[in-house]
């Protein structure tokens, strides 16, 4: 079971690491949350959005992400929800910029970071869809169940993420560090938040199937 070459696994880790370091929604969202609220907020989205990857691909593994790519209404639903779901936590990031007390927002944000990334995740219908498209090509007959194989080769995609995105996080909060201290710049940062976010619903209400 799970018997590959080593062809197998080099194209794979070769693809799993592009993939990782592509530009794209998961990465801004956590590079936007680590800049405004810093590594722990970097690292409860970055979880939140591991969370909702496993949960596409156990979606891709028993096939049903192939309803999301044959049914155009659970398309439209699950991205519509999605949009909203963005431009709505963009929009309190924006009012809220400043209007909390430090120590409140310190209790408040991991497991709201947390859940905004695994929603957003979640609620991402191309996401599901990529999964359905990519893992597949990595099934070889005779390695063991198709399910098997396909979940396998999803936790290691999360498990290159995880190679991957904590140093850019501890980057990106030495560097934002000092914004941080400075009330007037904290704020532009929480407006900077909101706007990622409302960008990234817009960006998610534009696609096509």
């Amino acid at each position: 079971m799970f018997a590959y070459d080593l062809a197998h696994w080099t194209t794979f880790a070769l693809a799993a690491l592009a993939l990782t370091l592509a530009p794209g929604p998961d990465l801004a969202l956590i590079v936007a949350h680590t800049v405004k609220g810093g590594r722990r907020a970097g690292f409860a989205a970055m979880v939140g959005i591991w969370t909702g990857a496993l949960g596409h691909v156990a979606l891709a593994a028993f096939g049903l992400s192939a309803v999301l790519a044959a049914s155009a209404t659970a398309f439209a639903m699950v991205k519509w929800a999605g949009a909203a779901y963005l431009v709505w936590i963009g929009i309190q990031a924006i009012r809220g910029a400043g209007g909390l007390a430090q120590a409140e927002v310190a209790r408040a944000k991991p497991w709201r970071i947390f859940r905004q990334g695994l929603v957003t995740d979640l609620l991402n219908p191309k996401v599901a869809i990529f999964f359905l498209a990519f893992l597949p090509q990595f099934v070889v007959e005779g390695a063991g169940p198709a399910w098997a194989q396909l979940a396998l080769h999803g936790v290691l995609i999360v498990a290159t993420a995880a190679l991957v995105e904590p140093p850019l996080i501890l980057l990106g909060d030495r560097l934002a560090a000092g914004l941080r201290g400075h009330a007037r710049a904290a704020r532009w940062l929480d407006r900077g938040l909101g706007g990622v976010l409302m960008g990234l619903g817009v960006k998610l209400a534009l696609l096509e199937r």
